[in-house]
Parts: structure tokens; sequence; C-alpha cells
């Protein structure tokens, strides 16, 4: 993988961390103003089409099958479903569907379900977007072919803190999967999530490796952990919230051209916080009262929100 001619060095994302609160917000603010209308927020659902039983061990979810209380697995999400699901986000004011699968790696045959799911979620005028693991050779040009527009596959944290988080799979693999998708054609999700025990430089770091891909991600999903019981960061310390806007904006200013988007956390999440990530560059986020497998902010909530600071959907 060539590294990218755009690559920031770690200190310099340290340092645009450093700067005064009101210097960050005030630049990341004008950088997206000159790459996107400041009050449009760009819209997702998120809808999970193979629920529980995964091999993975992330320290963070419920779906796996070594914590305790983990999901009861169920099948793959069949055609129907799908297409209501599209349905329903469509009216809802979506422009994409996110759809994801507890997997370590998809076999052949799911990979061809999937492609007629993506085939049903363009029929509705949607972007398409799956999140299935890591790809083996093949299949991401079978998800392109069918007409995919996104692979969300996040790096979750920096290289040095990922072996805290997860074992079953190293930070290498994400790489290798992202430049799958890339050669495929397809864009790329990458993102992380804060507070799970992570340090600044950690964040830092994690941002750092984003930008040194040959082509930046054109969305970039920050999490904010949500804490399940069950799970080993079931009693982590939640993430400063200012320290999520600043993050927020470093990526903003990395990213300028790129969808940060306001993920997971919304929920347990002020309107005063939200907006303030607003302001520093997030101009995404996932409509919905659920995510994957934890609770989201409501639609009617998102509703007034908007309304109050003048924010609307595109």
């Amino acid at each position: 993988m060539t590294p990218s001619k755009h690559a920031y060095s770690l200190d310099s994302i340290l340092e645009i961390y450093a700067r005064p609160f009101n210097d960050l917000i005030f630049e990341a603010q004008q950088i997206h103003r000159q790459h996107f209308d400041a009050n449009t927020i760009q819209c997702s659902t998120l809808l999970s089409i193979k629920t529980g039983g995964c091999p993975e061990d992330c320290g963070y979810c419920s779906q796996s099958v070594h914590h305790e209380n983990s999901l009861k697995p169920e099948p793959l999400m069949d055609i129907e479903a799908v297409r209501s699901a599209a349905t329903a986000a469509k009216a809802n004011g979506a422009q994409r569907l996110c759809m994801g699968a507890a997997w370590r790696s998809p076999h052949d045959k799911d990979i061809e379900k999937v492609a007629a799911m993506i085939q049903v979620v363009k029929e509705h005028g949607l972007e398409s977007c799956v999140t299935l693991g890591m790809l083996k050779s093949g299949q991401a040009e079978r998800l392109q072919a069918a007409g995919l527009d996104y692979y969300n596959h996040n790096l979750d944290t920096s290289p040095e803190f990922y072996g805290e988080v997860i074992h079953t799979r190293s930070f290498q693999d994400r790489l290798d999967t992202l430049e799958a998708v890339r050669d495929a054609g397809i864009k790329i999700c990458s993102g992380g999530i804060l507070g799970m025990g992570e340090s600044r430089r950690d964040r830092a770091r994690m941002l750092q490796v984003l930008s040194q891909l040959p082509q930046p991600p054109e969305s970039i999903p920050i999490n904010a952990l949500v804490p399940i019981p069950g799970t080993p960061l079931e009693t982590a310390t939640p993430i400063d919230g200012l320290e999520f806007v600043r993050t927020i904006a470093a990526a903003r200013i990395i990213f300028p051209q790129a969808y940060v988007r306001l993920s997971a956390g919304r929920e347990t999440m002020s309107d005063e916080l939200q907006a303030l990530a607003f302001l520093a560059g997030a101009n995404s986020i996932f409509l919905g009262d659920r995510l994957l497998t934890t609770s989201n902010a409501s639609s009617g909530h998102d509703q007034i929100l908007f309304e109050k600071l003048g924010l609307h959907a595109g």
C-alpha cells in the first residue's frame, strides 16, 4: 500500500489537538464551510442483517461469542425485510442505508445474498454501505458490481492500543481489507471508537493512519463507546465531551472533504454537545432509535434538534 502524499505526522496532529479550543473550532468550521453546506447533515440508517454469534472478541461488542450475555445468533435477514427497511429509511429522510453482519469474514454464498440486498437498496434511490468483516479475493469486486457505494471497516483505535481491545484480528488485517475495498473501486468508511481507555496520542495515531492511506476515507465515523453489560469494556470511563469534540475538529481539519459522522453514543449526548460537534465539522448522523445492537437518539428528538439549530438533512 503506497502511503498518501497528504499524510500527517503524529506531532502535527497532536499540535492540532492542543490548540486553544476556540481557535480549533474556528479553523475546523472554516475548513468545513469551504467544502460543505454548514447547515446540511447527511443522514444514514443502520440495519443489522445478521446479528450475534460473531467469533471475534472485540471488547466493546455484545455480538461476540467470547463475552457474557452475548446476543443470541440470528440468521441472515431475508430480502423482503431489507426491502421494508429500505422503504422506511427512505421515508424517514435517510440518504444511505448501511447494513451490518456479525461475521469474521463472509463466505462467497453470503456475498451473493448481500449483493441482492445492495441492489434492493439501490432500487430505492439510496446509497448503499455494508460492514461484513474481512473480505477475501474477489469479494469486494462482487460487491462493487452489485452497486455498493461504501464499505465500512473501522480501525477502532491506534495500532499501539488495538491489542488492548481485540485479539482475534490484527490491525494489519483491517488495513488489508481497506486496501482490497479501495482497489475494487468502493468508497471507504472508516473511523474509530473513543472512550475505550485510549490516550489522546492513540486518538491522534488513529487519524494519522487514516491519513496515510493512499486515498483518504470518504466517510469517517467517530463513535463514543456505549458500554454494554457483559463486555470487557462495560466499566470504561466515558470520553470527556470536549475531548470528543476536539477529535471531531481534528478529523475535519485533516480530512476536509470527508463526511465526518457523529456516530454511536449520541443517545447520551446533550443537545449542546451535539451542537458543538456539528460546529466542529461533523456533518453526518445515523437516524433511527437503534444502531446495530445499541440504542440511538430518536428520530423525533433529532427533528427537534435540527429545528433548534437550523439544520436540515441532505
